[in-house]
Order: C-alpha cells, then sequence, then structure tokens
C-alpha cells in the first residue's frame, strides 16, 4: 500500500476524531472516564487500524485491521445515541455526527472491497 496519507479515508477519519474531540469537550466532567474517553478511543482507534493495516504485507491482514477499524466506526454509533439518549447532543448534532460516521463505515467497506478485487 501507499502512504496511508494518500487515504482519503484516513483523513477523513482525522477529521472525524477532531469532531469527537470537539463536542466532548462540552460533555460533563464527570463523564471523562466515561463516555468521553470511549468516544475519543474509539474515533481514535478509527484511523489507527487503517494506518496499521495500510503497512501489512497482505491484503488479507490490511482487511483484518480495516474490519477492526470498521468495528470502532460502529462503536462509534452507538455511542453517539447514548450520548444523545443522555443528553449530551442534540438532535442536530447527532445527525451531523452520525451523517460522518456512516460515510466513514462506506469509506472503509468501499476501500476493503477495493482491495480486494485489485488484480495482482
Amino acid at each position: 500500500m501507499s502512504n496511508f496519507k494518500d487515504l482519503v479515508v484516513w483523513q477523513k477519519a482525522r477529521a472525524f476524531i477532531k469532531k469527537m474531540y470537539d463536542m466532548t469537550a462540552l460533555f460533563p466532567s464527570s463523564e471523562v472516564y466515561g463516555i468521553t474517553s470511549q468516544l475519543r478511543r474509539a474515533s481514535i482507534s478509527i484511523a489507527n487500524n487503517i494506518v496499521e493495516g495500510s503497512t501489512r504485507p497482505s491484503t488479507k491482514e490490511f482487511n483484518r485491521f480495516l474490519d477492526i477499524a470498521f468495528g470502532s466506526a460502529v462503536e462509534v454509533e452507538n455511542l453517539l445515541y447514548i450520548s444523545f439518549d443522555l443528553s449530551f447532543v442534540d438532535s442536530d448534532q447527532l445527525e451531523t455526527c452520525l451523517e460522518d460516521n456512516i460515510e466513514l463505515q462506506r469509506m472503509i467497506k468501499g476501500l476493503s472491497k477495493a482491495i480486494t478485487t485489485k488484480p495482482t
């Protein structure tokens, strides 16, 4: 794989991390070790697994890390709904973040499909 910095999905994941940090900065201080930390770690995990997978020598290994990145994105999706249920985010914030997250999920799956069907 070429440089991970060239991957649009990584670039979007990086921007998403910033969005999660900005959003969670407004969460109650009592959640710093709870949902705040969990959302931040899961969003970072998306980008980290894309990067780590891109350095692996085989498509199979890269796909394994993309699967983990996808799982982290789904975890973030769940945490966003919980944040809404707990009134940490409003419906507009929820919708915007979910749209970004779903786009990331689609891009991860698209990259997985692309590297799997790529001729060798």
